[in-house]
């Protein structure tokens, strides 16, 4: 265990700590270089010389660090310092949904919901980039003190790809699909059967399978049917106990194939709480039972007697000639028995018909079957020839052409492959254009939220760009759904810098700079937001937030005012100021000081420039030495 005060990488100052896990220990930090409070994961000291375990506490890293959803845990950096393994974090000020339902009992149909909707855009946005989480749970997700819910510890996540095995990757019991515990493929599909028993709980307070051991709970999974959850919670809508259903099946197949699937249902649910548009696929007729009714077995009996009273006549003229023929010296004298033949068939039984033809059926399969052995094992062993060849079989036949290709010096011809285009970015007409070109298809596959891409966008393809495949393969893609509904972040007293990248990682890039003037608050801090904080609002809306500015009309700390170094003061002199559109912020930053220039800074949303590039500014021409130039920068995220 680190104590308070201790350094990581000369950067992360541990405070305390806030938690443990399996594998790591949790700790509150600070980094310093950019002055706030962090979440830094360390590797306990017992798995440190552990190659296997190093291995999957890096990729849980490496799995994280690329999604950027308001849904996921952020991970900002990664690191080894004198033997700690750690990761740093974004710091979720919360509650884990474990706690708060043992706090509550369990939850409203409405909160447990809108939670889930939220677990499922996350989780969406993860399997778009081909990860699957492998441990979904409630203590594996956080509700934050804004009502934001995020998922975390991707410890146990792998590129979903056809080797992902989860033999030893197992997470809690509990929520384990059937295939995880037994240990064969898992994909999108077991997130979804562990959202399911996290939803069952959250609307029942309970889990529906529990037991002494791991191993009890997992045959449960496997063999049991769970509960209905309106056995305890009797008011349950009939939508979302179907929902539960449907995510909790344990053939894959049968269960939802999407996340977005489980969102459409869960938001039209809201609607129609007791609406029947859930539908779960029906077993197969074949391992359904099918009952005999007592018709149909007096109906049977009746055909039975009829074909042994035609059968008679048959009988006595067969006992008649056995009287007269003499009998051997071994054959059994049954004359004095007084055992009729009728006796000797139950009366139940199979007709004589019956059981001759099926005896005669018997004998044919097993000739058909031993003649189909001889004739495999006789050309494995090369026992059949026709004219010095093998017999003109569709297997032989295909080895006298292989055959005769390769005597002719021939190669046999090989699909036609191509590179798979990089269509991420792209409209699905544009995408559909360029995989023309390649002689490749494309198919639509959903929607998924998304910060960096413009509604209609394409956020992610599979197969990966640059990839080799043959001729008429199809491109499978998502695109972003555009504005969503997410929660305004606690902004206020941040620098503008700092308040603005919230907002844009809370989705939010629409944003209006305002200034005053108030010599009580310190300058360049955010003063008020609207919608305010904790609020919840489509992403394409336009969030104005207030910032405290000195006299002259500037900030600090990279909001509307001077970026860096003392303010310089006006001296009459005359400069002319050139155009700085298109440049980094840092690049025309320097170039205006360098003229005698005070710098404010403004943010604008352009989809014509780079994002941290000047896209406006309020002088060109000729400005005072120790004026006040404001650029405005693009703060639009690609």
């Amino acid at each position: 265990m680190l104590k308070s005060g201790t350094y990581l990488g000369e950067r992360y100052e541990i405070v305390g700590r806030i938690g443990s896990g399996g594998m790591a220990d949790v700790y509150k930090a600070m980094d310093t270089k950019l002055n706030r409070f962090v979440a830094v994961k360390v590797m306990k000291p017992e798995f440190r010389e552990d190659g296997t375990f190093i291995s999957k506490f890096r990729r849980e890293a490496q799995a994280a660090a690329g999604l950027a959803n308001p849904n996921i845990v952020n991970v900002f950096d990664v690191g080894e310092d004198s033997g700690n393994y750690y990761i740093v974090m974004e710091l979720v000020e919360g509650i884990t949904l474990k706690d708060y339902i043992a706090k509550k009992g369990k939850l409203s149909v409405r909160e447990a919901t809108s939670i889930a909707i939220q677990v499922c855009m996350g989780l969406a946005a993860a399997h778009a980039q081909g990860i699957v989480h492998r441990d979904v749970k409630p203590q594996n997700i956080i509700i934050s003190t804004d009502g934001k819910v995020k998922v975390t510890d991707f410890g146990i996540a792998r590129a979903a790809s056809s080797n992902t095995i989860s033999a030893n990757a197992m997470g809690s019991v509990h929520y384990s699909s059937p295939e995880q515990v037994r240990g064969g493929y898992s994909d999108s599909r077991s997130d979804i059967y562990s959202l399911g028993i996290t939803l069952y709980e959250m609307v029942t307070g309970k889990v529906p399978f529990d037991g002494e051991t791991t191993v009890a709970i997992a045959i449960k999974h496997l063999q049991d049917e769970m509960e209905p959850p309106s056995k305890y919670t009797p008011d349950l809508p009939y939508s979302l106990e179907q929902i539960i259903a449907k995510c909790t099946q344990k053939s894959v197949d049968r269960r939802y194939q999407s996340m977005n699937d489980v969102i459409a249902d869960l938001k039209q649910s809201l609607v129609e709480p007791n609406g029947r548009f859930v539908t779960i696929t029906p077993l197969e007729d074949h391992a359904q039972t099918i009952m005999i009714t007592p018709a149909q077995q007096a109906e049977i009996r009746a055909q039975k007697k009829a074909a042994e009273m035609t059968d008679n006549g048959k009988k006595s003229y067969a006992s008649t000639e056995a009287a007269q023929k003499p009998r051997s010296r071994r054959e059994p004298d049954y004359a004095d028995d007084d055992i009729d033949d009728d006796e000797l068939e139950p009366e139940e039984g199979i007709s004589s018909k019956l059981e001759h033809a099926m005896t005669i059926g018997g004998f044919i399969i097993g000739i058909l079957i031993i003649v189909v052995l001889i004739y495999f094992i006789g050309r494995a062993a090369g026992l059949f020839k026709m004219n010095g060849q093998a017999a003109s079989t569709p297997a032989s036949t295909a080895q006298v052409a292989s055959d005769t290709t390769a005597q002719s010096g021939t190669t046999p011809a090989v699909p036609e492959q191509v590179q798979v285009p990089v269509i991420i970015g792209m409209t699905q007409e544009e995408a559909q254009a360029e995989a023309n070109k390649y002689n490749l298809g494309v198919k639509y596959m959903g929607e998924v939220a998304s910060t960096e891409y413009s509604a209609g966008q394409i956020v992610s393809q599979e197969p990966a760009a640059g990839t080799m495949v043959d001729k008429n393969t199809t491109i499978s893609f998502y695109v972003a759904s555009g504005a969503y509904e997410s929660t305004i972040p606690e902004i206020v007293g941040l620098s503008q810098e700092e308040a603005t990248a919230q907002l844009s990682a809370a989705g939010y890039n629409n944003i209006n700079i305002v200034t005053q003037v108030d010599e009580n608050i310190e300058v360049g801090k955010v003063v008020s937001v609207s919608p305010g904080a904790g609020e919840t609002a489509m992403t394409d809306t336009m969030v104005t937030i207030m910032v405290n500015a000195s006299a002259d009309g500037s900030t600090s700390a990279g909001g509307t005012g001077t970026d860096s170094g003392e303010t310089i003061q006006p001296t009459g002199e005359v400069v002319s100021v050139p155009a700085y559109t298109g440049l980094p912020q840092e690049m025309a930053t320097e170039a205006a000081r360098a003229l005698g220039l005070n710098v404010a800074i403004e943010y604008g949303d352009s989809t014509n420039f780079a994002t941290g590039d000047v896209i406006d500014q309020s002088v060109i021409g000729e400005a005072e030495v120790g004026s006040t130039l404001t650029l405005t920068i693009n703060s639009h995220v690609w």
